[in-house]
């Protein structure tokens, strides 16, 4: 394994992390800029960030700053109940795959979708079947277009607990499952090429998966395109919103960590918290400094 204990340099913050400083709402270039001074050397925006903040004036400052995206989030959700909002969110992605592009992202994170409807707390129907030929589908189209643009496709497969309103793909083995089905690397004469479609392991949904491990060893060097991390705590206020800083819950992170680097993964380590409760609540300096201290001493 890398050792991360003397410095950060391979340390990203996904800008969700640091989404409010003391409670309100921080611009993404506050925390381009919050990131640079510290020498963070890339990032994970949101969409609704750099959209907020013009994505031509956050490629500039990325540039400027030389930073790296280890991912653009996100794309997906691609289940609706029509054929109008099948076009919606395959324009939506095509949007989101050009966006990726022009920041230079190492890969555009997918979150898959669900039963339609449930995240708005209606769902349209109970049919989890449907919901997930739909994403098979979705996705499949979506990676004609991102092949020709040269932008890998990160399957981030989510908690069971998000199956109804978020992911209805909960299991690396779901989505490496996906991976093999639309994009073998291999080609009819046995020729090995690279991954166009790959998988996001986010330790706050897979570190309770039995064959984590086993699957992580599956996806290889070539479809692990992304590693995120932040802790689950025990017990927690708020399923999606109440994320813990690494170290101060359930995950043995360095485990999965040394997992995902046996395979050959050598990009960078993604700190995702949502936490409306603390770390929103807290100025987003001591937030970043935090994040630097414990990548170095619990991931």
């Amino acid at each position: 394994m890398r050792d991360f204990s003397q410095d950060h340099r391979w340390l990203s913050i996904n800008t969700a992390t640091v989404r409010k400083s003391r409670g309100q709402d921080l611009p993404l270039p506050d925390t381009i800029e919050a990131c640079a001074r510290r020498g963070i050397r890339a990032i994970s925006p949101w969409r609704d960030q750099v959209a907020a903040a013009g994505l031509a004036n956050v490629s500039r400052l990325v540039r400027a700053h030389g930073l790296q995206l280890s991912g653009y989030c996100r794309g997906g959700m691609f289940t609706t109940t029509d054929g109008a909002g099948l076009r919606a969110a395959r324009d939506d992605n095509r949007r989101a795959v050009d966006e990726a592009c022009e920041l230079g992202a190492a890969c555009l994170v997918l979150v898959v979708g669900a039963l339609p409807g449930a995240l708005q707390g209606k769902a349209a129907h109970k049919d989890v079947a449907l919901a997930r030929s739909q994403v098979r589908d979705g996705i499949a189209e979506l990676l004609e277009y991102a092949r020709q643009a040269r932008m890998p496709l990160a399957i981030e497969p989510l908690h069971p607990m998000y199956a109804a309103d978020r992911a209805c793909v909960n299991t690396m083995e779901q989505a490496l499952d996906l991976c093999e089905a639309l994009d073998p690397m291999r080609s009819a004469h046995g020729e090995r090429g690279a991954a166009a479609l790959g998988v996001a392991v986010d330790v706050y949904h897979v570190w309770w998966d039995p064959k984590l491990e086993a699957q992580i060893a599956r996806a290889g060097r070539e479809r692990l395109l992304a590693f995120h991390v932040c802790d689950w705590l025990t017990p927690t206020t708020d399923l999606l919103n109440d994320r813990g800083m690494m170290g101060d819950g359930v995950i043995d992170i360095p485990r999965i960590r040394g997992w995902v680097e046996a395979q050959g993964f050598a990009g960078y380590s993604e700190v995702e918290i949502f936490s409306t409760g603390n770390w929103w609540q807290r100025e987003h300096g001591e937030v970043l400094d935090t994040c630097i201290a414990r990548h170095r001493s619990a991931v």
